[in-house]
C-alpha cells in the first residue's frame, strides 16, 4: 500500500490538472458558442436581406448551438465532479497533516442528550465526528452518528471490520462514492424517504387500462374523423365523456403527481450511487450482502430507478405548448399518475432499504478512510465475554500520532478492575480516560483504534469527565455528578458489562465525604463486574487500594521542572504521585503564593 500522504498529493495534481483542462475547454466551447451566434446573425440577416437565403439556413446554426450547449453543460457537470475530488483528498491532506478542526460538518445536532458523548468529544467541532465523517449524504452522517453512539454486537463489528478492511484500499472506489453522494441530498426523513415511506396512492385496478383505452379511442376517432368517415363532434361527445369519468379521480391524480418532482431528481443520483455499488465484485460478507440487498426481484435498482425516471420523462412531455391540448384529449396524466403510483407501490419499500444501503456504504467508508489514512491503527479484537479492557500503546485517535505518548492499559479478567490515577494538573489524567473510552467507542462501531493492540468485550460507557452544573434544572454540578453516576452504578447492577471513567470524582464535596462516597461507589461497581478507571487529586483516595485489594491498582502521571519550566512526559506508572504541580502553575502565571 502507497504511502496516503504521497497517493493524495499526486491523485490532487491530477484532478488539479484535469479541472485546468476543462476551463480550458470551457473557455473554446464560449467562444464556439459566440460564433455560432454570430453566424446565425449572419444567416438571418441574408434571410431577410437582398440575399433571400431559405430560412432553412437557420436550422443549421440552431442544432450546433444545441449541441454546444449539451457538450457545455457535460464539460461543467465534470468540472464541479473534479473539483469535488479534488477537495475530497484536500481534506484527507489537512486530516494527515492534524489541520482538520473546523473543517467539515461537526455532527452537534447528534449529541443531543447521549451520556457520555461530551464526556469523550464525540461530536461537535475538533471532534471524532469532525476527524471521521467523509459522508456526503445526510443518511450517511445519520449512520456514522448512529455507530459512534451504540455499540455493536462482536458478530456486527466483526462483519464491519471485514468490509472496512476490503475498502481500505479501494481508493477509487471511495472516491467515486463520495463524489456522486456529494450530488444527492437524502436523508431518512428527506424528501425522497418521505415520499418513498408516503401512502401509495390507490387506483382502482381497471383504471389504468380504462384511461389507456379511452385514450386509444380517442385517437381512433380523431383518426376516423380526419379520414372523413366520421363528424368531429363524436370525438368531441368521446372526449368530454371519458374526461368526466376521470374527474372523479382528479385528487388522486394530483397526490399521486404533486411530489414527484424532488424525490425524481435524488432518485437520479440515487440511481447513479448503486449502480456504482451493484458492479462492485465485493468479497467480504457484509459487502457482498449490501450489493445483494439492492436486488428487488432479481433486478438492480438502477434499473428499477430508470424505469420510474422514464415514466417521468413521458409525464412531463405534456409541458409542450402544442402537445398540450392532445395530452388533455388522451387523458396523459391519469394514464401516468396510475403508473407512477403502481410504480410507488411496488418499490417505494424498497427505496427507504436502498437509502440504508447508502448511508451504510458512506460509514464504512468513513472508517476505511481513516484506517488508510492511518497505516499503523489496527482493528481491535471484540469479544462478547465478561468486562474487559487490554491495549498496547494506546493513543488518543484525536491527538497527532507524531506528539502522541501511548500507554498501556489492561482493565478486567486477571488484571485489576479498577485503576486509582493520580497525577498532577496537565499530566495526561483525563486524556487517558478518553483516550479508553473513544478507542471503545471506535472498537465497536467497527473501525481501526490507536493501538498497537487491544482486545475489549463488548462495553456499556459510563462518563463524568464533563460535569457541569445547570441553571434550567437548578442542578449543582456535584448533584449532577451523583445523578450521571447513580445512572452508572444501576447498569452495572443490571449486571451490564460497564466501563466506567469518573473523572475527579466526587471533587465537589470535603475530603472526608468524598473518600466515603467514591470508596463506596468504586466497591459498588467492581462487585458488580465492572471495571474502569478513576481519577483524582486527593491522595486519600488511593488508599482505596488497600480495602479493594488485587481488584484496583494505583497509577501516576509525573511532571518535573526543568530550566525553570513544567514539562510532562505523559507515562503512566505504577504507584501513588508523590507530589504535586498547583503552586508552581499558580507561580508560573504570576499569582503570589
Amino acid at each position: 500500500m502507497s504511502s496516503p500522504r504521497l497517493e493524495y498529493e499526486r491523485r490532487i495534481a491530477r484532478w488539479s490538472a484535469l479541472i485546468a483542462a476543462g476551463e480550458r475547454r470551457q473557455l473554446k466551447i464560449s467562444n464556439l458558442r459566440l460564433g455560432v451566434a454570430a453566424a446565425a446573425a449572419v444567416l438571418l440577416w441574408l434571410t431577410v436581406g437582398r440575399w433571400a437565403l431559405s430560412p432553412a439556413w437557420m436550422v443549421v446554426p440552431a442544432l450546433a448551438f444545441t449541441a454546444l450547449v449539451v457538450w457545455h453543460a457535460r464539460v461543467i457537470r465534470d468540472n464541479e465532479r473534479a473539483a469535488r475530488a479534488r477537495r475530497l483528498y484536500e481534506r484527507g491532506m489537512a486530516r494527515i497533516d492534524g489541520a482538520w478542526i473546523g473543517s467539515g460538518p461537526d455532527g452537534a445536532r447528534f449529541a443531543a442528550d447521549h451520556p457520555f458523548a461530551h464526556d469523550l468529544d464525540l461530536f461537535g467541532s475538533g471532534s471524532v465526528f469532525q476527524l471521521y465523517d467523509t459522508a456526503r449524504t445526510e443518511i450517511g452522517e445519520e449512520t456514522l452518528a448512529d455507530w459512534l453512539r451504540a455499540p455493536a454486537s462482536a458478530s456486527t463489528v466483526i462483519a464491519r471490520q471485514q468490509a472496512v478492511s476490503e475498502l481500505r484500499p479501494m481508493l477509487d472506489f471511495r472516491e467515486s462514492i463520495a463524489v456522486l453522494a456529494a450530488e444527492a441530498d437524502v436523508g431518512r426523513t428527506g424528501a425522497l424517504a418521505s415520499w418513498a415511506s408516503g401512502a401509495s396512492v390507490v387506483f382502482p385496478r381497471w383504471a389504468g387500462g380504462f384511461f389507456v383505452a379511452c385514450g386509444g379511442v380517442t385517437l381512433g376517432l380523431a383518426a376516423a374523423c380526419l379520414a372523413g368517415w366520421i363528424e368531429w363532434i363524436w370525438v368531441v361527445a368521446f372526449i368530454l365523456a371519458h374526461r368526466s369519468i376521470a374527474y372523479v379521480w382528479r385528487a388522486q391524480v394530483a397526490q399521486a403527481l404533486g411530489s414527484i418532482g424532488t424525490p425524481e431528481r435524488d432518485l437520479a443520483l440515487v440511481s447513479a450511487l448503486l449502480e456504482r455499488v451493484e458492479h462492485e465484485p465485493f468479497t467480504s460478507p457484509r459487502l457482498a450482502a449490501l450489493r445483494d440487498a439492492l436486488l428487488t426481484d432479481g433486478t438492480p435498482p438502477s434499473r428499477r430507478i430508470a424505469g420510474l425516471r422514464s415514466l417521468i420523462s413521458w409525464l412531463y412531455s405534456e409541458d409542450n405548448l402544442m402537445f398540450r391540448p392532445i395530452a388533455a384529449a388522451i387523458l396523459w396524466r391519469p394514464i401516468f399518475a396510475v403508473a407512477i403510483a403502481r410504480w410507488h407501490r411496488a418499490y417505494g419499500p424498497a427505496v427507504v432499504a436502498w437509502l440504508a444501503v447508502v448511508g451504510e456504504l458512506e460509514a464504512l467508508s468513513a472508517f476505511a478512510t481513516q484506517a488508510y489514512e492511518h497505516p499503523d491503527d489496527h482493528f481491535p479484537d471484540v469479544t462478547d465475554q465478561a468486562a474487559r479492557f487490554e491495549a498496547k500503546g494506546l493513543g488518543h485517535p484525536l491527538i497527532s500520532e507524531t506528539s502522541a505518548v501511548r500507554n498501556d492499559v489492561a482493565l478486567g479478567g486477571e488484571h485489576p478492575h479498577v485503576l486509582i490515577v493520580s497525577g498532577s494538573n496537565m499530566s495526561g489524567k483525563s486524556t487517558l480516560l478518553r483516550a479508553v473510552g473513544v478507542n471503545v467507542v471506535l472498537a465497536l462501531a467497527g473501525g481501526t483504534v490507536r493501538a498497537e493492540a487491544l482486545r475489549v468485550s463488548r462495553l456499556v460507557i459510563g462518563a463524568t469527565l464533563r460535569v457541569d452544573d445547570s441553571l434550567q434544572t437548578g442542578h449543582s454540578r456535584f448533584y449532577t455528578e451523583i445523578l450521571r453516576i447513580r445512572a452508572i452504578v444501576e447498569r452495572a447492577v443490571k449486571h451490564e458489562p460497564v466501563l466506567f471513567l469518573l473523572d475527579e470524582v466526587l471533587h465537589g464535596t470535603n475530603s472526608h465525604d468524598r473518600r466515603i462516597g467514591a470508596e463506596a461507589i468504586v466497591r459498588a461497581l467492581v462487585s458488580h463486574g465492572a471495571i474502569g478507571l478513576v481519577t483524582t487529586h486527593d491522595l486519600a483516595l488511593a488508599e482505596l487500594t488497600a480495602t479493594l485489594g488485587a481488584a484496583a491498582a494505583n497509577v501516576h502521571f509525573a511532571d518535573r521542572i526543568e530550566n525553570g519550566r513544567m514539562t510532562f512526559d505523559y507515562r503512566m506508572r505504577p504507584g501513588v504521585v508523590t507530589r504535586s504541580n498547583a503552586l508552581e502553575l499558580m507561580r508560573a502565571i504570576g499569582l503570589e503564593v
